[in-house]
């Protein structure tokens, strides 16, 4: 019920156009378009707390947003002029290059340079940057993503997530993996040490000293690690892992066994082993979703501090490395914190699905 209290809030066709336009377009300054938004659930007939509840937030904002619109219409959204030298720079300038920015590629290029978007605009290259950096816009940036065809996909995203959320009572759940071929790479020259005002330097080139693979089993609820080193990554190998992991865990406790989809992972001496150790169970993550895998954070953890400057003249100092890097984490292992439910997972690839099979894909 409209609160009686209250002003009438209504809009003209022309404004709720506009206000809708603000409150939807992607160009427009954020700040904008919580204004906009605010308006457009005032005229609706909420009270200044209903909106703030429907919005996240503060009540004073709505009010203030619903006075100046009341006083001054559309210009009361607009910033107060603020103390200081004159803007050079005008609002339709900077819209300009927000749009330009989002919606538009210069001729011949993939995307804009900041001094390709101010020869355009007529503005100074400084300028573009200020804007894109306020605007949150990095256009020399991009990401990569996969979306997964696996047709169990819903499925297994619901079920490896509940085992990180709501792991079972009696239980231990551990995230497992491989990280194939791991290098002994020696640098051809010495490595010089970090100086006041000069990184560390180190030859570009290396000699290689043979590789290991390594297999990995983190247990999502301590943060601690069980490794096993192997000359190759097969089938047995990966049996004898479970092994270990059934030897290290505490006898009474179910073992459950987060692992991605390699054929190593379901071959017949997996099964015939897993048929004579019931306690375990392996829960497999959807194909290309290596993401969802907790044990992958840990090797990105593994190859910035222990691998990426390393320098390593055998396959023995490797091994012991690796050896010492998993002794060290787990003196002081914390678990990792997932906090996304899967329905916010599916609902995000959802998103992607809808944007990469719209109008013009």
């Amino acid at each position: 019920m409209p609160d009686p209290r209250l002003a009438p809030l209504v809009l003209s066709e022309d404004e709720r156009h506009t206000l809708e336009g603000w409150a939807k377009r992607r160009s427009t300054a954020q700040g904008l378009a919580l204004r906009a938004r605010v308006v457009l659930a005032c005229a609706q007939g909420g009270s200044n707390v209903a909106v703030a509840a429907q919005l996240g937030v503060n009540r004073g904002t709505v009010t203030m947003w619903r006075a100046r619109f009341l006083a001054r219409r559309l210009d009361g959204l607009a910033d107060e002029p603020r103390p200081g030298v004159p803007r050079t720079i005008t609002d339709a300038q900077v819209e300009e290059v927000v749009i330009r920015t989002l919606e538009e590629v210069p001729e011949g290029a993939t995307h804009w340079s900041k001094r390709e978007l101010a020869k355009r605009v007529g503005i100074s290259p400084t300028s573009v940057h200020r804007i894109w950096r306020a605007f949150g816009l990095q256009p020399w940036r991009t990401e990569a993503f996969k979306i997964s065809p696996d047709p169990l996909l819903i499925d297994k995203i619901r079920d490896v997530v509940g085992l990180y959320l709501a792991p079972p009572a009696n239980a231990a759940v551990f995230a497992v993996d491989e990280k194939p071929q791991i290098q002994a790479l020696e640098r051809t020259a010495p490595v010089l040490p970090m100086m006041p005002g000069t990184p560390e330097r180190r030859s570009f080139d290396y000699v290689r000293h043979g590789t290991i693979d390594l297999f990995a089993a983190l247990n999502t609820a301590t943060g601690k690690v069980i490794g096993q080193l192997s000359a190759q990554h097969r089938a047995v190998d990966f049996r004898d892992f479970l092994d270990e992991i059934d030897r290290q865990t505490e006898s009474g406790l179910a073992i459950h066994v987060i692992c991605d989809n390699l054929s190593t992972h379901k071959a017949p001496v997996v099964h015939r082993w897993l048929l004579a150790h019931p306690r375990v169970q392996l829960h497999f993550t959807p194909t290309y979703s290596s993401w969802i895998s907790q044990v992958e954070r840990w090797f990105a953890e593994l190859q910035r501090r222990c691998l990426d400057r390393g320098v390593f003249c055998s396959l023995d100092e490797l091994t012991t490395a690796l050896e010492d890097w998993i002794k060290v984490w787990n003196a002081t292992a914390r678990p990792f914190k997932w906090t996304k439910t899967a329905d916010q997972i599916i609902d995000r690839i959802c998103r992607y699905c809808s944007r990469i099979s719209g109008p013009g894909h």
